[in-house]
């Protein structure tokens, strides 16, 4: 038998055709929490409310690229209890994620660290605000999943909008700020 056929006599597939070789390929080397806050303004008093707090939640992300194959990706979250317009708690985390990604085309590296990398930490960050919440005296806040893909289109809006409204404002034979 030659060296280049397996069983059954077909050729064994060059490494540089093979599909596995150059599929897209995302993969979490490292996640950790990069910072952690939780504020619990009117303890023991605040802990008595027995009215429905009210619960605001921002939630950001953000990425950047470490080596060449290499990416971090930053989910950050805040949110901030009230009760009676008092506030009750505010937990603020930033998440992070070190995210191998290998074999994606250009144009598809900044859809993937905004909205997969995010949707890969956001269960282990929502797990780190229900445990601070819990361990601040309250119940376990449980975020409800987010929609990473609409964040992202409304992320890319407001910089086409930016963008827009900065290109008339430049003068002639000048490029908008930020594409030179």
């Amino acid at each position: 038998m030659a060296e280049n056929e397996i069983p059954g006599g077909a050729a064994r597939p060059d490494a540089a055709a093979d599909p596995q070789a150059q599929a897209p390929r995302l993969s979490i080397v490292a996640q950790y929490v990069k910072d952690l806050s939780f504020e619990n303004p009117r303890a023991p008093m605040g802990m008595q409310a027995n009215e429905r707090p009210e619960i605001q939640i921002k939630v950001d992300s953000r990425g950047r690229q470490m080596e060449a194959e290499r990416f971090e990706v930053e989910l950050i979250i805040n949110v901030e209890a009230k009760a009676g317009g008092e506030p009750l708690f505010v937990c603020e985390l930033t998440y992070g994620g070190l995210f191998l990604i290998a074999n994606v085309p250009q144009d598809a590296v900044q859809p993937v660290l905004m909205i997969e990398c995010p949707r890969l930490l956001f269960p282990f960050a929502r797990r780190v605000i229900a445990d601070a919440t819990r361990d601040g005296g309250f119940p376990p806040l449980m975020i409800d999943p987010i929609d990473f893909v609409a964040l992202y289109r409304r992320r890319v809006a407001e910089a086409q909008a930016q963008a827009q409204a900065g290109a008339g404002n430049t003068p002639a034979g000048m490029p908008p700020a930020g594409n030179a």
